[in-house]
């Protein structure tokens, strides 16, 4: 199998749960026919060393069943099967399958929703490219958390899910205060948000008659990039597939009093509802895939400061609960036409220049005088955002279609021919100033002041590293600038 693009980059760690599923599981599984014996099965395991085969229709190749170890112990040597017997016989048919180009987060959420220890990998077209199983990913949400984990996917009312969702909290103060690396805190907190969102969608859900239509929950922002730090509020949006406008209009109608029951119960939980009102029980961003398309070409169209702002949050949609085809057919429908926008790149590239540094020229710190917040330094703002916007802005020209701010860093970087220790660098900052965040975060104090921090208040170590941090910034925009020059 090709190695991972997190493989590549020498410094970095080797593996990432944002990375494409396709990229990161290595061994093949034994695969058989159905004919197969069961006996002659049980020998391929054996030679193999394998904990699983896939039985695969070879005339059509795609996947029909999986039979693993505990299938055999269960079925076969308990329940005393016919070795002689087909294996199609006591296979585990009903597969649950994803897209190879899903990310190992996402397998890693199935996994435990479905409470399964493999995961059958399909190309577009359904043949089947490879098995993934736990092993081959993180411990996630890992064993400190399982049995929150299993409350939440136990949880049968929404109150019961706004008091698990504190103990959430508490779980990721525990990692914060253990100084758990910043990729590995966005990975469970991002892990355990999208089960606990997941959870309220499928309560909520359950108390409406929704339209018998394909749809999905979309999540934006930070939540889409698997970025969320704790003072994230709400930004989602809601797909639906619809053949004409009176159609969308009707089911429109339809699910947005479900979606304000969501985004109601989401707050509760303690996503505060969105200011801008960027969430799916706002009209706006309740729409079929057709309006959705409508509303990604205005923006490209016409790269007005509004299309701009609205290009930072939406751009990195990212499906959460539903039918995730209909996200993945927009976003390759974006993807195929956003670098023909030359024009709207330049826009958001100029957008994201207009950064001051808080280094000054001898590289001490420059604060920028906030009246209620003097002697510091707004790590999102003069930090994480000029990573985010630049590596949105590569992925967007390239046709990069993961959302994770650092794999389209890994992935442009690759692309660009940046040297793996520049590229190592970039992520490395980027890392450091997110724990940054998050720590401050946990400290406690007003929403307005989550993201910001006195260099002085940091230990000596820490306080380097973030100047060199917010140089690495200084050089992702020297970068920006050359490779979308206007020519």
């Amino acid at each position: 199998m090709p190695a991972s693009s997190t493989e590549r980059a020498a410094g970095v760690a080797s593996y990432s749960p944002y990375a494409a599923l396709r990229h990161l599981v290595r061994a093949q599984p034994p695969t058989v026919g159905p004919a197969t014996s069961v006996q002659d099965t049980l020998l391929l395991l054996d030679q193999a060393r394998a904990d699983a085969v896939v039985v695969v229709d070879a005339a059509r190749g795609v996947p029909l069943g999986i039979l693993t170890l505990h299938d055999v112990v269960r079925r076969i040597a308990i329940e005393a099967c016919d070795l002689h017997a087909p294996v199609a016989a006591v296979m585990t048919s009903g597969l649950i399958t994803l897209p190879a180009d899903s990310t190992a987060h996402a397998a890693s959420v199935v996994m435990v929703r479905r409470n399964v220890h493999h995961l059958v990998l399909t190309e577009a077209d359904g043949r089947y490219f490879n098995l993934v199983s736990q092993s081959d990913l993180y411990a996630l949400p890992g064993g400190e958390s399982a049995d929150l984990v299993r409350a939440i996917l136990a949880a049968q009312e929404v109150e019961t899910l706004v008091a698990l969702a504190g103990e959430l909290r508490a779980f990721v103060a525990q990692l914060v205060a253990g100084r758990v690396s910043a990729e590995t805190l966005c990975q469970h907190l991002s892990s355990l948000n999208d089960l606990l969102t997941m959870q309220v969608i499928e309560l909520i859900a359950g108390r409406f008659d929704l339209p018998y239509v394909e749809w999905c929950w979309l999540v934006f922002g930070s939540e889409g990039r698997l970025e969320q730090t704790l003072a994230t509020d709400q930004d989602n949006g809601l797909i639906f597939a619809a053949t004409a406008d009176d159609e969308a209009e009707t089911l429109q109608a339809a699910f947005l009093p479900f979606a304000r029951a969501v985004n109601e119960a989401l707050d509760a939980c303690g996503f505060p509802l969105c200011k801008g009102n960027i969430m799916a029980s706002n009209p706006q961003w309740c729409l079929s895939a057709e309006q959705w398309r409508c509303a990604f070409s205005a923006w490209l169209e016409s790269p007005q400061p509004e299309a701009l702002l609205n290009s930072s949050i939406f751009f990195d949609f990212r499906a959460l609960y539903g039918q995730d085809s209909l996200a993945s057919e927009l976003r390759s429908w974006l993807l195929a036409r956003a670098g023909s926008y030359p024009i709207f790149l330049r826009g958001m590239v100029e957008n994201t220049m207009n950064w001051e540094s808080p280094l000054n020229w001898w590289k001490g710190f420059r604060y920028d005088n906030d009246k209620d917040f003097p002697h510091t330094i707004d790590l999102k703002k003069h930090g994480s955002r000029p990573f985010v916007d630049a590596a949105r802005i590569y992925a967007l020209a390239r046709g990069i279609p993961e959302t994770n701010t650092v794999e389209r860093l890994r992935i442009a970087g690759e692309q660009g021919g940046l040297a793996a220790a520049d590229l190592g660098a970039q992520i490395a900052a980027f890392q450091h100033i997110q724990r940054l965040r998050l720590n401050n975060q946990m400290n406690g104090g007003t929403p307005e002041a989550s993201n910001r921090i006195d260099p002085d208040s940091l230990h000596e170590l820490d306080r380097l590293i973030l100047r060199e941090a917010l140089k690495q910034v200084q050089n992702v925009q020297r970068r920006l600038r050359r490779d979308f020059a206007p020519t």
